[in-house]
């Protein structure tokens, strides 16, 4: 699998975005999906994952309730929405999938629960 993501841009704090991650190959369906961002000088960090079917759903506390993350199995993407953004908010957000199987969606924050990465979008938010 092959992943893309798309949607960034530059946004005044206050306004939103919607990032969208385009999955290339098979079984799409059968991965979680995750989406993390790095800002320069950085770690990457969790933001948000969804299930593959069932599409459960897990924040970082930094962005719930103010990002949702959603999927379409049947066209293979990941969609981020991003509203109430802060200056924080900025960086490279990157989409990655986790291939295997496991047993506790809520520990996979970690970017060593995923192991198929995109390029990244940049998102810049001016104060």
């Amino acid at each position: 699998v092959q992943l893309q993501a798309s949607g960034g841009g530059m946004v005044q704090a206050g306004g939103s975005l919607r990032l969208s991650c385009a999955a290339s190959g098979r079984n799409f369906g059968n991965f979680v999906m995750g989406w993390f961002r790095q800002a320069p000088g950085k770690e990457r960090e969790f933001v948000a994952a969804i299930r593959a079917t069932i599409k459960s759903t897990h924040y970082a506390d930094s962005v719930n309730g103010r990002f949702t993350i959603s999927r379409d199995n049947a066209k293979g993407t990941v969609d981020l929405q991003m509203n109430s953004l802060k200056p924080e908010d900025a960086a490279v957000y990157i989409c990655a999938a986790r291939r295997r199987t496991g047993t506790n969606f809520y520990s996979y924050t970690h970017t060593t629960d995923y192991d198929v990465w995109g390029p990244g979008t940049l998102v810049t938010v001016s104060s």
